[in-house]
């Protein structure tokens, strides 16, 4: 499995963003891969599929597709009549562009393990949408002194819209919280979640009671910290089973479940599957 890394000098802007059209003149590899960088993928013309995390996305027109950083995925399109643009950008990018540690936490559609990742919209956004690309790609390759207030300003609206959008769409709270916490916690886990599965853990690095911990992410992601995690682990353990040849013995090991059975009761109560028949569903129903 191939990894990418982003690369300003390939890309040849000066920026950790780049915008990128695909169309029959480039390739898609048709590889599994994964990357160090966030993907929104703007589908004007689509055909074909990719499979995200393990599940496939029917490629159609007016289709929004968003793929965090280190997610696996695999492309099988016609490029002949595959017309799409590509927002590529490392997380310290956004994170630092917007001064904000968390901003890549408080959208709905990045890091997201429950809902789809895809997005359909409407011929009038998917114009609007484009044009303002178009704007980005314009200041990339020449970047002028103002340069970065104009990208800074029209990269917020798009992610807040597409925020937004999503929202709708999957009828789910779209309140960006002015409190860090909730999105400290998201990012703790992300980071963490194959050594730490404990509300207590997380509470002890946040320095906040377990009580208070459970209602921050109540009020801000409707769950309690408990499913969370699970839900975090559970997306984990899969992708793992999925795209390795790893034994349940040497999942357990690197998850830091004490015994293989403890880690294949867990998979088995979330799923009603165990580990390796959820992996030979999936390897039957590939071939």
């Amino acid at each position: 499995m191939e990894h990418v890394k982003f690369n300003k000098t390939i890309c040849g802007v000066d920026f950790l963003l780049n915008i990128l059209d695909v169309n029959a003149e480039l390739k898609l590899p048709d590889s599994v891969q994964t990357a160090d960088f966030f993907q929104i993928i703007i589908v004007k013309k689509g055909n074909g599929e990719l499979i995200l995390n393990g599940k496939k996305i029917s490629l159609e027109d007016n289709l929004i597709v968003f793929i965090s950083a280190n997610q696996r995925y695999q492309w099988n399109v016609d490029l002949s009549t595959f017309e799409a643009s590509f927002i590529v950008f490392q997380e310290d990018f956004l994170n630092d562009f917007f001064s904000d540690n968390y901003f890549t936490y408080r959208l709905l559609y990045f890091y997201q393990t429950e809902l789809p990742l895809v997005l359909k919209v409407a011929n009038s956004s998917m114009e609007e949408y484009l044009m303002k690309l178009d704007e980005i790609k314009a200041e990339l390759p020449k970047p002028k002194s103002d340069s970065a207030h104009l990208i800074r300003s029209i990269l917020y609206y798009l992610l807040i819209i597409l925020n937004r959008r999503y929202a709708e769409t999957y009828t789910v709270t779209t309140t960006i919280s002015n409190d860090n916490a909730a999105y400290q916690f998201r990012k703790l886990v992300e980071k963490h979640i194959r050594v730490s599965q404990r509300v207590e853990e997380y509470a002890r690095q946040m320095e906040v009671s377990r009580i208070t911990l459970n209602k921050l992410i109540k009020e801000q992601f409707n769950v309690t910290p408990t499913a969370f995690i699970k839900s975090r682990l559970l997306f984990e353990l899969k992708q793992d089973l999925l795209y390795s040849s790893k034994t349940v013995d040497e999942l357990a090991e690197d998850f830091s479940f004490s015994e293989a059975n403890h880690l294949s009761r867990f998979f088995k109560n979330m799923t009603g599957q165990s580990p390796t028949a959820f992996r030979l569903a999936y390897q039957n129903g590939r071939n």
